[in-house]
């Protein structure tokens, strides 16, 4: 069940993640699929900080939970279903205007102030969308899902957006074009990777930046990407992340490209945390 929880700032937003991935400090390291259907979460600005949305919270309402209890697999529809429940819950209130999906794996690399600003100032929304030929781009289309989305039309990109309100209203209200995701989207075709990138760039894409937030690495090849553990964290590879890259933003050029990275197991949590205060400037 997608549930909310208030949370004051960052550093209390991610201390839950914080806290709940200690405790398997010493479990062995999970395995890539795994940790990829973990819980997803939608951090949502508010005028005074975080709001967490998680996609399976333990509800004390027993009749709720099974009534809107969703089975979700990694790379089929059902992502794009709970992402859409995760947005639906955040949207209730009214005063959210900002909306961030990651998982637990993923890290901030700055502090809450920075991430804040960055996504309030922005006048783009952050999905990636780019068209890419080949059989894990366009190869992935199906021709029956013409008239409504053509070849031309076909995106791909990362699945960790960022997006502010009028955007997630639209992913939310859309009746057009996910429903033909579901009917011709198999499992082997990673909906989940296009439909978003699709539909940003079919009606939403002149506010959108097309690019994601979320820093990560698919150098390795295979479908999932590279996963760090305690020996990869160092300063001068967090540095990397924080202002390794160069892209536009407000129509300027800008080293600041990332606010978030991924993909982070448990066991470099220890480190993280004992940067994090002199690199990211954490309180």
């Amino acid at each position: 069940m997608a549930t909310l929880t208030t949370i004051g700032n960052v550093a209390s937003a991610m201390g839950q993640v914080v806290e709940k991935l200690s405790k398997n400090l010493e479990d062995p390291v999970p395995a890539a699929s795994e940790l990829e259907e973990k819980n997803a979460l939608v951090l949502a600005i508010v005028p005074i900080g975080w709001e967490l949305a998680l996609v399976s919270a333990p509800s004390s309402n027993e009749s709720a939970t099974t009534a809107s209890k969703l089975e979700v697999k990694w790379g089929e529809n059902s992502m794009i279903e709970a992402e859409r429940r995760l947005l639906a819950n955040a949207l209730l209130d009214f005063s959210n205007q900002r909306f961030v999906l990651l998982s637990e794996s993923c890290i901030p690399l700055f502090n809450f102030s920075t991430i804040y600003t960055y996504l309030m100032n922005s006048t783009k929304t952050f999905v990636e969308a780019y068209d890419l030929p080949g059989d894990v781009g366009r190869g992935r289309y199906s021709p029956k899902m013409r008239p409504q989305v053509k070849l031309s039309q076909w995106r791909k990109g990362s699945q960790w957006f960022q997006i502010d309100r009028a955007l997630a209203i639209g992913i939310v209200s859309d009746r057009q074009y996910f429903p033909v995701f579901k009917k011709y989207c198999n499992p082997e075709y990673y909906s989940d990777e296009h439909y978003l990138p699709t539909l940003v760039s079919i009606k939403y894409w002149k506010r959108n930046s097309n690019r994601t937030l979320t820093w990560v690495d698919w150098s390795r090849g295979g479908p999932h990407l590279s996963r760090y553990i305690r020996p990869h964290v160092t300063f001068d590879f967090l540095d990397k992340l924080r202002y390794g890259s160069s892209c536009e933003y407000n129509g300027q050029r800008t080293n600041v490209c990332h606010l978030f990275a991924r993909k982070f197991t448990p066991h470099a949590l220890d480190r993280l945390l004992r940067f994090a205060p002199k690199i990211m400037q954490f309180n």
